[in-house]
C-alpha cells in the first residue's frame, strides 16, 4: 500500500455480490478498511462514554474503533439482522482494553430511541457523545417508482430517529458533550435516482443547525459530516453491479472512500 490517496484503496469493486437489506460487511468480497490496522489514539476521548447508531459496519464501525483506541466506552446500535457484524465490532473495541455494550434492535422504533440512551446510561454511568450515523438508503428511477412505505421509513429512520435520540439524550449530557450526526453530499448534489435519500439527508443538515442553536446554550456541541460514496454494506445493496466498477471514480480522488478515513474526521467533529 502507498500513501497516493487515488492509488492506495481500489478504485473499483468488480464481482462484488448484491445484497439484500441491511447488508452485512462478512457477507463482501471486497472487504472495507474501518482503520483496523492503522488508527492510533492519542487519549483523546478518555473514559468518555459514546453512543453510536449503526454502529456495527461501515462508518459506524469505523468511528466505534477509533473512538475505543481514543479511550471511550462504546455502545453499538445495529438492527438484529447485523449481529454479527456487530460482534466483530465488539471484538475491536475490547481489543482496544474499553467496555462495549451491544444493543440490536430498530431505531424506527420510538420507543428502542429511548431505551438505547437508558442502557447506555445504565451501562456507562453517563452520555458524552451521541453519533447518529445509522440510515436507510432508497433508489428510485422515477416518481413513478418512489414506494410510499419505503419513503415513510426512509424519514422515520433518517430523521425522526435522531430527534428522539437526540431529545432522549441531551438530558443526559454535560457541558463539553457532543452530538454528531452523519448527513452527505446528497444533501447538495441531489442525484435524480436517490430522490428520497436526498431529502432525508437535506434534511439532517438543516436539523444539525438548528439543534446546534438550540442545545449550545447547554455546553452541547452539535456538529454533521457529510461524506460522499464510501464503500460499506449500504452499497451493494444499492448499487448494480455496473455501478459498483465505477464507484466513486467521478470524485475528486478517483475512487469510493474507506470508512476508515472518516475516523480522524468524526474525531475532529466531537471536538469543535
Amino acid at each position: 500500500m502507498t500513501d497516493d490517496s487515488q492509488t492506495s484503496r481500489p478504485t473499483s469493486f468488480p464481482g462484488e455480490p448484491q445484497q439484500p437489506p441491511p447488508g452485512l460487511t462478512t457477507e463482501m468480497r471486497t472487504k472495507p478498511d474501518h482503520g483496523e490496522e492503522s488508527y492510533v489514539g492519542k487519549g483523546l476521548l478518555k473514559d468518555k462514554a459514546v453512543l453510536i447508531t449503526g454502529g456495527d459496519s461501515g462508518i459506524g464501525r469505523a468511528v466505534a474503533i477509533a473512538y475505543a483506541r481514543e479511550g471511550a466506552d462504546v455502545a453499538l446500535s445495529y438492527l438484529d439482522e447485523e449481529q454479527i457484524d456487530a460482534e466483530e465490532t465488539r471484538t475491536w473495541i475490547e481489543k482496544a482494553g474499553r467496555r462495549c455494550l451491544l444493543l440490536p434492535g430498530d431505531i424506527r422504533d420510538r420507543e428502542h430511541c429511548s431505551r438505547l440512551v437508558e442502557r447506555t446510561v445504565a451501562e456507562f454511568g453517563g452520555l458524552d457523545i451521541l453519533v447518529n450515523n445509522a440510515a436507510a438508503q432508497t433508489i428510485n428511477e422515477g416518481l413513478d417508482t418512489i414506494d410510499d412505505d419505503e419513503m415513510q421509513d426512509a424519514f422515520t429512520a433518517n430523521v425522526f430517529a435522531m430527534i428522539r435520540l437526540a431529545k432522549a439524550a441531551a438530558p443526559h449530557m454535560k457541558p463539553g458533550s457532543s452530538i454528531i450526526n452523519t448527513t452527505s453530499e446528497q444533501a447538495k448534489v441531489a442525484n435524480k435516482t436517490m430522490i428520497v435519500y436526498a431529502a432525508t439527508k437535506g434534511a439532517i443538515s438543516s436539523l444539525t443547525v438548528g439543534l446546534s442553536n438550540l442545545l449550545s446554550s447547554d455546553g452541547i456541541r452539535v456538529n454533521a459530516v457529510a461524506p460522499g460514496p464510501i464503500w460499506t454494506p449500504i452499497q451493494p445493496i444499492a448499487k448494480s453491479a455496473q455501478e459498483l466498477e465505477t464507484l466513486g471514480q467521478d470524485t475528486p480522488v478517483g475512487r469510493a472512500g474507506q470508512p476508515g478515513e472518516l475516523a480522524p474526521g468524526l474525531c475532529v467533529a466531537r471536538l469543535i
